[in-house]
């Protein structure tokens, strides 16, 4: 079985990967961790640069976890991706990040992260960042 991680170079994307460690750890599961982007922009934060894959790599090595990253460009949204790797894989989780939201905003949950929690049929972790 496999821990998926929705990875994106952010407080929130590092928060989903040290929860996705910890509970590979726990279930002794390899952890997958994806980044993606549309590519329908010329600059997307949430596209993960090498150097930031650099990094994780180095932590994920330096902790012993057996690891796979896959990174699609030109993808379709975050959430289709997630669920179709949850899909193809064998997950048992799926961990993504979720940003804090305004007092109106705690109505109505992110869409990506709605869809994620809707689509997959393993459980969903979702972390917020330490302030």
């Amino acid at each position: 079985m496999t821990v998926l991680v929705g990875y994106v170079p952010s407080p929130e994307g590092e928060a989903a990967l040290r929860a996705g460690i910890d509970e590979a750890r726990l279930r002794g599961e390899k952890l997958l961790v994806l980044n993606t982007s549309r590519g329908d922009a010329y600059a997307d934060p949430r596209f993960a640069q090498e150097s930031d894959l650099a990094h994780v790599r180095e932590d994920l090595a330096a902790l012993g976890i057996e690891f796979d990253i896959r990174q699609l460009l030109g993808a379709g949204d975050a959430a289709d991706e997630i669920i179709e790797l949850a899909e193809q894989a064998v997950v048992s989780l799926v961990v993504i990040g979720l940003r804090r939201r305004s007092a109106v905003g705690k109505l109505i949950m992110g869409s990506q992260a709605q869809q994620i929690l809707l689509g997959v049929d393993c459980p969903v972790l979702a972390v917020k960042a330490a302030q």
